[in-house]
């Protein structure tokens, strides 16, 4: 789908132009001939060729390569797997397929269709929340109570004093007072009923602010230049002011901001009262308190977590602007959807400080992507060094390109970023047979798996968990696994590929992308019926990939996705 649309692109942006094939070609430095066939289809563009036909006919490289279009589609592929969409009549047809060919030929409607699904989406899981509220919380629940009683008491003394002519005065003014006594409480309770929700604590954080900020991110190939030139900017500010990195942050944060760092135990702050100034915070092991101007870390934050926090704030305190013109984007839609999109540029910026991108990339390709190694050299988590290998994308000085998934025990995804061709699912869980989810039975070891998907197409995966260390003895460890993901092809440039034989077959562990869109029939670890059917072995969809592919054998051959990649 996406090579159709590169060819049909070219053809019309050279035509807008007013260029002709020989004039065109002889711009991007090919034969007309080549040119041709690029127009009709007929020959694959990348690397090099691509930059330079989108620079000679000024367009985004994106918009030739099909990856907004290949991210579309896989939205309403995972649209289709909702239950509400399996319902309905002739929801078999709604594969890969359908899918491509409605991205190709009415974009509009599809971004439509995805938009609306995301809003239905998202009041379902308000009405949700609120109802499990009204269920659980015994404010909620009392209050409900108080003014069904109060609603049947006014009810019933409104029509004695409607149907009852011959009361006497007395009475009357009895049953009246109960009426204005009752509205008085009633009106009470919806009041106290409209400060509970107003007061936040019925919040249900709508899906689509987090969303908004997964496609601008994934928009922008997850790498910034603007942050990039950022973190160099704050080296060359810190230089100077201590013997690390860490003393450098905490003298100019204190001499810049007026910010001090100070440690406290988890038990300290909640008996000082501080856990309300910022429990999402804590998730970070730290919080900001603004009116004290102190960075607050509890004493069970790692090196590697206080060095990134530390670099975090000096970035919004100090470069604030430059994070307010990244997100001040148009496919941010909210005021929860830019701040967000501002944290998350916040951290890219801390990664750029901490981990130069150019002397990273070149550590990265001499230790070939060991993450033990770098995370070691750089003091940095696990997790902080998979985040910057997924953004090495400045062109021309590329890393391998990777995918990041992170989930927690229950399987739930917390945070993606996807390639094109390995879309990973947004919400709810992925293939049971990931890598990403066997590293939850041997913790803190690094998991690799050849993975065949049925299409043909096989990726690497890197997974391990990450645990961030009780701050009590009452507390429970938190858990939670990342995993890498890079294209075959691109295996052997890792440390992970070592040992495995990639042409055999039998390396490779037949997985799908979730229950709903895998079409392996016969899988033991199915726990969902799939949304796509079988196809009779034999019979590939045009442009699926010939050979190499790796499903497994016996009752899977012949089943695959219903539609290409591209």
């Amino acid at each position: 789908m996406a090579r159709q649309l590169a060819g049909f692109r070219i053809r019309e942006r050279r035509r807008e132009r007013g260029l002709s094939q020989v004039e065109a070609a002889r711009a991007i430095g090919i034969s007309a001939s080549y040119l041709n066939l690029i127009e009709h289809n007929k020959r694959p563009i990348a690397g090099r060729l691509l930059q330079r036909i989108a620079e000679v006919l000024g367009l985004d490289s994106d918009a030739l390569t099909g990856a907004s279009e290949r991210r579309l589609a896989d939205d309403l592929v995972e649209l289709a797997a909702d239950p509400l969409v399996r319902s309905l009549p002739g929801a078999e047809a709604l594969g890969e397929r359908a899918a491509g060919e409605l991205v190709g030929r009415h974009a509009g409607w599809a971004q439509a269709l995805v938009a609306l699904h995301r809003a239905y989406r998202q009041q379902s899981d308000a009405v949700a929340a609120l109802s499990e509220q009204l269920q659980r919380d015994p404010f909620l629940r009392d209050a409900v109570h108080q003014m069904l009683t109060q609603i049947a008491t006014l009810r019933s003394t409104a029509e004695i004093l409607q149907s009852v002519d011959d009361l006497d005065a007395g009475s009357r003014r009895r049953f009246t007072g109960i009426v204005a006594e009752e509205s008085l409480r009633l009106s009470g309770v919806a009041q106290a009923l409209a400060d509970f929700f107003d007061s936040g604590q019925a919040d249900t954080r709508p899906v689509t602010a987090g969303e908004e900020v997964d496609d601008f991110i994934i928009e922008r190939g997850n790498h910034f230049a603007a942050l990039e030139a950022m973190g160099d900017d704050m080296a060359r500010a810190l230089a100077g002011r201590g013997d690390t990195v860490m003393s450098r942050l905490i003298d100019y944060l204190a001499s810049e901001h007026g910010v001090s760092v100070v440690s406290r135990s988890a038990p300290e702050l909640a008996d000082g009262g501080a856990a309300g100034l910022d429990r999402a915070g804590y998730r970070n092991l730290c919080f900001f308190d603004r009116a004290e101007r102190s960075l607050v870390f509890l004493d069970n934050a790692s090196i590697s977590t206080r060095r990134f926090q530390l670099a975090r704030l000096a970035a919004e305190l100090g470069w604030g602007e430059v994070l307010a013109r990244e997100s001040d984007d148009p496919r941010l839609t909210s005021d929860a959807a830019r701040l967000q999109a501002y944290r998350a540029l916040a951290s890219y910026a801390a990664s750029a400080l901490l981990l130069p991108y150019d002397r990273f990339l070149q550590d990265a390709m001499q230790a070939r992507y060991d993450v033990e190694i770098l995370r070691q050299r750089y003091d940095a988590s696990f997790e902080q060094v998979c985040h910057r290998l997924v953004t090495l994308r400045r062109p021309g000085r590329e890393g391998v390109p990777f995918a990041f998934l992170r989930a927690n025990p229950a399987g739930f995804t917390t945070k993606r970023f996807p390639l094109p061709g390995l879309p990973l699912t947004r919400h709810g869980h992925a293939c049971p047979l990931w890598a990403i989810y066997g590293s939850f039975q041997t913790p803190g070891r690094v998991v690799r798996q050849l993975a065949a998907f049925p299409d043909g197409s096989r990726y690497l995966f890197i997974a391990r968990t990450v645990t961030k260390q009780p701050a009590t003895f009452q507390e429970q460890p938190f858990l939670h696994a990342v995993m890498l993901a890079c294209e075959e092809i691109h295996a052997d440039r890792t440390v992970y590929a070592d040992g495995l034989d990639l042409a055999a077959r039998e390396t490779a562990t037949p997985v799908g992308p979730a229950c709903r869109l895998c079409p392996r029939s016969a899988c033991l670890h199915r726990a969902e019926a799939p949304i796509v059917a079988e196809r009779p072995a034999g019979e590939r969809p045009a442009g699926e990939r010939q050979g190499g592919s790796a499903q497994g054998g016996g009752a899977n051959e012949g089943v695959t996705l219903s539609a290409a990649r591209g």
